[in-house]
């Protein structure tokens, strides 16, 4: 693997450190630099041409979640994985929703949140079916009727076979598993999904899965 360039963002200089002496010890990562506040990030970004950030979702000036929204909305942006303290949080999911590949928790033992970062380096997504599940479920709510209508008219713009890979994706399925579960290679897959992102204006799987859970084609599929 070549080498992953990383960038830490968090307000407290100790957690800053902390993560730098743990993921910068990898022989496949490089710590290209380091902001305290969101407020940073955008300019950091510009300079360093990161892989990866690792970003707080609680800082006191621009906030993880904002800085995330951010940086998603641009062309050729990093992937993002957001520190919290939190399992079921609503910023957490926003910034789900707004294109971040996942979420570590700051007590994670050091080898897992170097997983999660070569993982999301690789493109692929740091969320459990479960943990998904359990953080849409948290957010439900009153806002649910709203959000299943505007989801479901942004699905219909699939054709049948896109929205049957929509809804492997958001089961959690990797890219064989849904290969072998819809009788089509993993090639064809990756075109699905890769038209899927393009129809519905989506950057990465979490939010796939997200929109479908929203339409509620995940409890039509019994899930």
């Amino acid at each position: 693997m070549t080498g992953i360039r990383l960038v830490l963002v968090d307000d407290d200089p100790l957690v800053r450190a902390g993560l730098a002496l743990m993921l910068g010890g990898a022989e496949d990562v490089e710590i290209v630099g380091e902001a305290a506040d969101g407020s940073e990030v955008e300019e950091l970004v510009d300079r360093t041409r990161p892989d990866v950030v690792l970003m707080d979702i609680r800082m006191p000036g621009v906030d993880g979640l904002t800085a995330t929204e951010r940086l998603r909305a641009r062309e050729e942006a990093p992937q993002v994985v957001v520190l919290t303290t939190f399992h079921a949080d609503e910023q957490v999911l926003r910034a789900l929703r707004a294109g971040a590949a996942g979420f570590v928790l700051k007590d994670t033992p050091p080898a897992e949140i170097l997983s999660a970062v070569r993982r999301v380096a690789a493109g692929d997504p740091v969320l459990s079916p479960t943990v998904t599940r359990q953080l849409m479920e948290h957010a439900a709510g009153s806002t649910l009727d709203t959000r299943r209508s505007g989801a479901r008219s942004r699905m219909s713009g699939l054709n049948e076979r896109e929205r049957e890979v929509a809804v492997e994706v958001g089961r959690g399925r990797s890219n064989a598993e849904i290969a072998a579960g819809l009788f089509m290679s993993v090639a064809t897959v990756k075109t699905h999904v890769s038209r899927i992102l393009a129809k519905l204006g989506l950057n990465n799987r979490v939010q796939i899965a997200l929109l479908a859970y929203d339409a509620g084609l995940l409890e039509e599929d019994g899930h």
